[in-house]
């Protein structure tokens, strides 16, 4: 039987609470997206409101970006820079630009269903990573930039909540 001092009980709940609260805050912020977005009609749906992207491209790239964060979790616990990484550019536009070719449907309930999807994917995935590996240093740099999970979800929430925003000022102007 292993005997776990109290401090690292404590550490393990405070990374436990961290972890949930992220992946709770990726279900949340893509909700608030997929609710804004279902209730675009047809014309708006098709509307470009952000640089190039209509509100159907702005999704295919949030289910790319969903498997790319789950082969990238992969990468970083081998202690690998995860493949994304090779097509970094200003707002990683061309990756983005492959994502939503990629990803991208006509029909926008497909496309609704597909993001829905991706996300769980990602979530159930990220379930099955231990604790201890959730945050942990494998050694993995970016420019000098230190690559973890937690960190690349951390990204994720951070330009969905930019994106989430963007739907919001535009649409709500555009009423």
């Amino acid at each position: 039987m292993t005997i776990c001092h109290p401090r690292q009980r404590i550490m393990n709940t405070e990374a436990q609470i961290k972890k949930e609260q992220l992946l709770a805050k990726l279900k949340e912020i893509r909700a608030s997206i997929l609710a804004e977005a279902s209730a675009l009609s047809a014309e708006k749906q098709n509307k470009v409101f952000l640089g190039i992207w209509s509100i159907k491209d702005l999704l295919a790239h949030l289910a790319g970006w969903d498997y790319t964060n789950m082969e990238a979790a992969s990468y970083v616990m081998a202690g690998k820079l995860p493949p994304f990484y090779a097509h970094h550019d200003r707002d990683w536009a061309k990756y983005n630009a492959m994502l939503v070719a990629k990803h991208k449907r006509d029909d926008i309930e497909e496309l609704l269903r597909l993001v829905k999807d991706t996300q769980r994917q990602l979530l159930e995935y990220i379930q099955t990573v231990q604790l201890s590996a959730f945050n942990k240093d494998f050694g993995v740099r970016f420019r000098g930039y230190k690559v973890t999970i937690q960190k690349l979800l951390e990204a994720e929430i951070k330009d969905e909540q930019v994106h989430c925003q963007q739907i919001l000022d535009f649409f709500t102007d555009a009423k």
